[in-house]
C-alpha cells in the first residue's frame, strides 16, 4: 500500500506541518508494469497524513479519512479500525472511513498511537484488503510550564567571597516535546537576589556579583524564574527560591567593650586568685571568635589573664602576693587577638585591641611584723640578775601603726620589757644548759587578735668557773718487791669547762706528799709531745724511701738499651738542593739511592741451622731492585700530588719501603730447639750497633747456649 511509503515522511515533518489540515483531497495511486506483463495490478489503501493536536478544544476531532484504491463509492464497503484507543478514543465512520477523536489527547502522556486498519465486503462479508497498520501522532502544544524538581535549593558561600564565585546551578524541566518548537527551550532569570547575585540565563548557574559581609546579613532569599519558548510572548514560566547562606571567615578581629576595667584585691590574697574578669567582642562567630588574651604592659609583673575557652572571657589572677602598704594600686595593660587567622585575612588583624585594667589594693589589718625572721643573742654565763641579752623589734605594717606589746611564752630565765628589751631573771650556767629557744610574741595594742611570733636563740658562753675534777675515785696497789720506775696507777682528769682546744692538764703531787720519796707522778704532756714527733719522722723516711726505689727503677730502665740513643744513618740520604718543582725530574739523585740496593757479603756457616739464620740476615740487607723501587716511587709522588694537605715541598718526601720479604722464609721459633753446641754468634758483631747487645751476649765470650 502506498501509505506505508508515506510513513517515514510522516514521522520526520513533525514540526513544519503539525497543524495540517485532515480535510485535503487524496490521490490514488497504483503500481503499474509494463505491458504483457502477466502481474496483477495490486490495490492499496489511501489515507492522508494523521496528526491530531493535544488538548483539542472540540470534540469528536476529525482527524482524517481511510479509503481503500479498490472502493467506487457504491457503499458495499464496511471499514473497521482495530487496536489501542480505537472505540474508547478513536472512532471510524464505518461507510466513508472517517476518523475522529472522541477524547482529548495528551502527548505529555502519549504522543502516538499504532492503530490497524481492515476493509470488508458486506456483500460477501470477507476482507477486501489485508490489515494495515498506521500511526497517528499527537502533536505537541506549550501547554506545560517549567517546573524545579530538584526543591528546595539551599547553598552556603563564604561572607567577602569575590565577585563571579559559584553559588549554586538550578536546573528546570519542561515536559513539553524539546523537537517541536521552542517549547521546551528555557531561559532562567533572577527575579530577586540583586544586586548580589546573578544567574547565567541557559544553565542556571547562580554566581556572586558582589561581595557580602556576613556580619550585616547572613543569609539571602533568592528567586528564580525559568520561562520556556525563550522567553518569547505566550511562553509559560516556573519559579523557585534558593536559600543561600553565608558562612564565616575571620574578617573581624576582638574588640573590647570597654576601654578601663577598675578592679579590687585585698593584700592578704593568694597568688593565684581570681580578681576580675575582661571581655572582648568579636562578630565573627564559631573558630573565628576564639582569642587569647594577654599581659602587654605590668612593669611590677604582679599579674596575669588566662582565657576561660567556655565564654571567650578573659580572667585576671593574681600573680605574686599583694602589699597595700609598698603599693596600693597598679595599673596594668591588657591585649586581646584572634586564636586562628589564615594568612589571606591577616590584613584584618593588623593591630590588636587593647584596654587599661586599674587595680585598687584593699589594706588589711596585718599582725606586727618583726625585723628579723630570728634573733641570735649571746651572754656569758654567770652574769648577775637582770644583766642584759639583746632586743627585738616589730612594728605594725598597717597605716594606723598600732602600738606593740611584747611577751615570752614559759620561760622562768628572761624577761622582756614593752621596748622589746630582754633581760635575764636569774643567773644562767652554760654546764646546765648551753642553749636558750625562746619564743617572743608581738601583739597589736588596738587588735589584741593581730599578733605574730619570732624565734629567739640565746646562747650562754662559758667562763673558767670549774677547776678540773679526776674522773673518778682511786684506789691504787701495789706489790710489795715492785721495782723503782714501776707504773703502778694512770690517773686523768675532765673539766665542766668547754674549752675551743682539747683540755690540757698539769699533773703534780700534792704538797703534803711532795716529800714522799716513795712515789712520784710523770706528767704525760711532754711524752705525747715525743710520740708526735716520732710518728711523724717516720712518716717522712718511709715517703723517702718509696720515691727512692721509684727513681732507681726508672733510671735502669733508661740504661738496659743505651744504642736506643744513638744516631743511625746507614740508609738516610739527605739532598740540599731545593728543586724546581714539579717538572724538575732530577730533584734526587737515583743512582744513590739505588746504590744501597746491593747486597752484602754472605758469611760462610758451618751448620745447617746458621745457613737458615743467615739468609735472614742478607734478607735485612738487599734493597729493593730498580723496577719495584720506581714503582714504588711513582706510588708516593702520585699520592702526594693528589693529597691537598700534603706540605707545599718540592723534593722533600718519605719513603718509607719495607723490602721485598724473607729469603729465609718464617722466623717462628718452633724451630728453635734445635740447635749446635758449635753455634758461632760473632757475625752478630758486623751487623751494626743495633745487634751490639746481642753479640755481648751470644758473642765468643759467653760459652755457647748459654
Amino acid at each position: 500500500m502506498k501509505c506505508c511509503l508515506l510513513l517515514p515522511f510522516i514521522l520526520g515533518i513533525p514540526l513544519l506541518w503539525p497543524c495540517l489540515s485532515t480535510t485535503g483531497s487524496s490521490k490514488t495511486e497504483e503500481v503499474k508494469h509494463p505491458a504483457g506483463s502477466h502481474w496483477r495490478v495490486k490495490r492499496g489503501w489511501m489515507w492522508n497524513h494523521f496528526f491530531v493536536p493535544e488538548e483539542m478544544n472540540k470534540i469528536p476531532y476529525h482527524i482524517g479519512q481511510l479509503k481503500s484504491d479498490i472502493d467506487n463509492g457504491n457503499n458495499s464497503f464496511q471499514y473497521k479500525l482495530l487496536g489501542v484507543g480505537a472505540g474508547n478514543i478513536f472512532v471510524i465512520d464505518e461507510r466513508t472511513g472517517d476518523i475522529y477523536a472522541i477524547q482529548k489527547l495528551d502527548r505529555e502522556e502519549r504522543s502516538l498511537y499504532t492503530l490497524r486498519a481492515q476493509v470488508i465486503d458486506t456483500t460477501t462479508g470477507k476482507a477486501v484488503e489485508p490489515e494495515s497498520e498506521f500511526v497517528i501522532r499527537v502533536s505537541d502544544i506549550n501547554d506545560n510550564e517549567p517546573q524545579f524538581l530538584d526543591e528546595p535549593y539551599e547553598a552556603i558561600v563564604p561572607e567577602m567571597s569575590p565577585e563571579g564565585t559559584f553559588v549554586i546551578q538550578v536546573t528546570a524541566r519542561d515536559a513539553d516535546d524539546p523537537s517541536s518548537g521552542n517549547n521546551a527551550r528555557l531561559l532562567y532569570s533572577l527575579l530577586q537576589g540583586q544586586p548580589y547575585f546573578s544567574i547565567e540565563p541557559t544553565t542556571g548557574v547562580i554566581r556572586i556579583s558582589s561581595q557580602m559581609d556576613r556580619e550585616l546579613q547572613d543569609e539571602y532569599w533568592v528567586i528564580i524564574q525559568a520561562k520556556d519558548m525563550i522567553g518569547l510572548p505566550g511562553a509559560l514560566s516556573g519559579t523557585t527560591s534558593v536559600l543561600i547562606k553565608l558562612s564565616d571567615v575571620n574578617d573581624n578581629k576582638p574588640v573590647f567593650k570597654e576601654n578601663l576595667y577598675r578592679m579590687t584585691v585585698s593584700e592578704s590574697a593568694p597568688t593565684g586568685t581570681s580578681i576580675g574578669r575582661i571581655k572582648a567582642h568579636d562578630k565573627d562567630i564559631g573558630e573565628n571568635a576564639e582569642m587569647d588574651y594577654s599581659i602587654e604592659e605590668d612593669d611590677s609583673q604582679t599579674f596575669d589573664i588566662i582565657t576561660n575557652n567556655e565564654n571567650q572571657e578573659g580572667i585576671v589572677i593574681l600573680k605574686k602576693r599583694v602589699d597595700f602598704e609598698h603599693q596600693n594600686q597598679y595599673r596594668i595593660r591588657a591585649r586581646v587577638q584572634n586564636r586562628h587567622v589564615d594568612e589571606q585575612l591577616t590584613k584584618y588583624h593588623a593591630e590588636a585591641s587593647t584596654t587599661t585594667i586599674k587595680v585598687q589594693v584593699e589594706d588589711d589589718d596585718e599582725p606586727p611584723v618583726f625585723l628579723l625572721p630570728y634573733y641570735v643573742f649571746e651572754i656569758f654565763e654567770g652574769r648577775p640578775h637582770g644583766s642584759l641579752v639583746g632586743m627585738v623589734s616589730a612594728t605594725d605594717p598597717d597605716q594606723r601603726k598600732s602600738p606593740i606589746w611584747y611577751s615570752i611564752t614559759r620561760s622562768k630565765l628572761f624577761h622582756i620589757d614593752e621596748n622589746g628589751t630582754i633581760i635575764t631573771t636569774n643567773s644562767l650556767d652554760r654546764e646546765i644548759s648551753a642553749w636558750h629557744n625562746l619564743s617572743i610574741t608581738a601583739t597589736e595594742e588596738y587588735n589584741t587578735q593581730q599578733s605574730s611570733a619570732v624565734p629567739v636563740y640565746v646562747q650562754v658562753l662559758n667562763i673558767n668557773d670549774h677547776a678540773p675534777e679526776f674522773s673518778e675515785y682511786y684506789e691504787t696497789y701495789v706489790c710489795e718487791n715492785a721495782g723503782s720506775g714501776q707504773i703502778i696507777q694512770t690517773i686523768s682528769a675532765v673539766d665542766r669547762d668547754e674549752s675551743i682546744e682539747d683540755h690540757h692538764f698539769y699533773f703534780n703531787l700534792s704538797v703534803e706528799d711532795s716529800k714522799n720519796a716513795s712515789f712520784a707522778i710523770i706528767d704525760n704532756q711532754g711524752f705525747r709531745t715525743k710520740i708526735i714527733t716520732a710518728v711523724l719522722i717516720c712518716v717522712v723516711v718511709i715517703i723517702g724511701f718509696i720515691f727512692l726505689i721509684l727513681g732507681l727503677k726508672h733510671r735502669r730502665k733508661q740504661s738496659l738499651f743505651p744504642e736506643k740513643g744513638e744516631d743511625f744513618r746507614e740508609n738516610i740520604f739527605r739532598y740540599d738542593d731545593e728543586g724546581g718543582g714539579e717538572e724538575d725530574t732530577e730533584a734526587f739523585d737515583i743512582a744513590e739511592l739505588r746504590s744501597s740496593a746491593t747486597m752484602r757479603e754472605r758469611k760462610a756457616r758451618k751448620t745447617t741451622p746458621a745457613d737458615i739464620r743467615s739468609l735472614y740476615r742478607q734478607s735485612l740487607q738487599v734493597g729493593p731492585d730498580s723496577a719495584i723501587f720506581r714503582k714504588f716511587i711513582q706510588e708516593k709522588l702520585e699520592e702526594a700530588d693528589t693529597d691537598p694537605c700534603a706540605p707545599p715541598f718540592d723534593s722533600l718526601q718519605t719513603y718509607a719501603f719495607e723490602g721485598t720479604g724473607s729469603l729465609a722464609g718464617s722466623l717462628s721459633s718452633v724451630g728453635s730447639a734445635v740447635s749446635d753446641q758449635d753455634e758461632n754468634y760473632d757475625y752478630l758483631n758486623e751487623l751494626g750497633p743495633r745487634f751490639k747487645r746481642l753479640a755481648c751476649m751470644f758473642g765468643s765470650a759467653m760459652p755457647p747456649n748459654n
